[in-house]
């Protein structure tokens, strides 16, 4: 996956649903050969063989199954390390954010997949109501159309962050329980798919395929936009545009509505502190928002729904702030950051304007 934030911070794991395990069949990844270096096996973990029981009396599987899938899992000993927080006071920085998902290659090979899957983006446009450059913008960010999904055994990563989470991380109790239940959701998925759980690669947090679905995302999410009556993230585009369309409607995605407006803000009465509480979440009225001192013009004064101050911090430099919809809102579901938002927006605005540029409307 991309440098990856949390996936999907508000799912949990559910079970398996057999018509989304039957349509894994006959998947295979694109892999290189220089798998990522593993290390021992969860075989020697008592701990880890114990919970194979619960796992299989849970999401009725065959226990022999899980024991044997879990013996051969390996511990990765670089993921705790992807997956620990930033340093104290490590500062952010959105211009070197930005610079690195919105660039010259990147954006070509977003013109490149537009093309190639115009009719499939205008289809799911028309039936989910998300607008094709979100898409496209997600699928650039996370995999670059397909050339980066990554090269973990998704069974290793997961058994890793679920037995081995980072203890620095401030929420890893929480976080190890969420991998758990994604770990559970894998072996579900697979065995009813009668798809070997080792075959499958993805980033190092256990996301697979264009779009990088978390297990219990792509049972829940995920669709079969081809029409070949199977669901296959990994070598399927109408599948991850369909699917990602699918996210964004299942958390709400308003069509028509903008991402974001401008905003400015009055120094007499602005009241910074106010504003950014609720950090991301969509909170106040247009009313209220101007109340304490925001500044909106045009089309923004119309907007009905509620708003947030979103910060976008410089490094050394002055914050950019814009105000968020619950749009901008609906893409933080995806990966839990306003600075993943604003790349997604911006990559697919950049994307669709090269498009226009080159082909035409």
């Amino acid at each position: 996956m991309h440098k990856l934030l949390p996936i999907a911070l508000v799912l949990i794991a559910a079970c398996a649903l057999p018509v989304s395990a039957k349509a894994l069949k006959g998947i295979k990844t694109k892999t290189s050969a220089n798998a990522t270096p593993s290390g021992p096996l969860y075989a020697s973990r008592e701990d880890v063989m114990a919970i194979a029981e619960d796992i299989a009396e849970r999401r009725g599987l065959d226990p022999a199954w899980v024991h044997r899938m879990l013996a051969q899992a390996r511990f990765i000993p670089s993921v705790p390390r992807l997956m620990a927080p930033a340093p104290t006071g490590t500062v952010k920085n959105w211009k070197l954010y930005r610079s690195r998902f919105i660039d010259p290659v990147r954006i070509a090979a977003g013109v490149r997949f537009w093309q190639a899957n115009r009719a499939t983006l205008d289809r799911a446009e028309k039936e989910f109501g998300v607008p094709a450059e979100i898409i496209v913008g997600i699928l650039g960010v996370e995999t670059i159309y397909g050339q980066n999904m990554g090269n973990f055994r998704v069974l290793d990563a997961l058994a890793t962050l679920a037995f081995d989470f980072p203890a620095s991380h401030p929420r890893a109790q929480e976080r190890s329980a969420y991998f758990k239940g994604e770990l559970e959701q894998y072996l579900s998925l697979t065995q009813r798919a009668d798809i070997d759980p080792l075959s499958l690669r993805g980033s190092y947090a256990g996301a697979m395929g264009l779009g990088q679905f978390m297990p219990t995302s792509w049972v829940n999410f995920a669709v079969d936009f081809d029409g070949d009556s199977r669901v296959d993230l990994f070598n399927s585009p109408a599948d991850a545009i369909g699917s990602v369309a699918n996210y964004f409607k299942a958390f709400h995605w308003q069509s028509g509505m903008p991402v974001f407006y401008p905003v400015q803000f009055d120094p007499k009465t602005v009241d910074m502190d106010a504003l950014l509480a609720p950090d991301i979440l969509p909170t106040f009225s247009v009313a209220r928002f101007q109340a304490l001192g925001a500044v909106l013009d045009g089309p923004a004064l119309q907007h009905t729904g509620p708003l947030a101050l979103v910060e976008l911090q410089n490094g050394g430099d002055a914050p950019q702030y814009v105000a968020g919809t619950e749009n901008f809102y609906a893409i933080t579901r995806y990966n839990w950051s306003s600075y993943y938002a604003m790349a997604v927006f911006e990559l697919g605005q950049e994307v669709a304007a090269a498009v226009k540029a080159k082909t035409g409307p």
